[in-house]
């Protein structure tokens, strides 16, 4: 199954501190939907609902590979997902 690494500021309110999670799909639109199962409020986080797309502001990398192929990206079993907010600041 592929593993999710959960960004930091998510941990807490998300996961119960959980750094990595796998779970089963083989598409992102799978792997998102099956963290939504296991934690509610992850799908929110990462997919603009008005626009059925990965929002803007969260990079996607699969196996070291920033994707830009959004929910149709395909994953493998043994994949590596880390999702990348934007960082603010200056």
């Amino acid at each position: 199954m592929p593993t999710v690494w959960i960004p930091a500021p998510w941990r807490a309110k998300l996961t119960s501190g959980q750094r990595q999670i796998e779970v089963a799909g083989s598409t992102m639109r799978q792997v998102i939907d099956a963290l939504d199962e296991l934690y509610p409020g992850m799908r929110q986080r990462i997919i603009d609902p008005e626009q059925d797309r990965i929002r803007h502001d969260i990079a996607v990398s699969i196996d070291g590979e920033v994707s830009v192929e959004g929910l149709r990206h395909k994953v493998g079993s043994h994949s590596e997902i880390h999702f990348l907010p934007a960082m603010a600041g200056g």
